[in-house]
């Protein structure tokens, strides 16, 4: 039944989802964090260029 689910949304034409990791630096340590967010496609350069 999970298998009926899942090919039902997967459709021609639908959002592509891609997982981002981004390293920012920490202003009280200095060390660098890891930020993860999973987003479409679309939105990926926005996040990357944004401070």
């Amino acid at each position: 039944m999970a298998k009926k689910v899942v090919a039902t949304l997967k459709k021609e034409g639908g959002v592509k989802y891609t997982r981002v990791v981004k390293a920012v630096k920490s202003p009280k340590t200095g060390a660098y964090v890891f930020k993860e967010e999973i987003m479409p496609e679309d939105q990926v350069k926005d996040f990357l260029n944004a401070k």
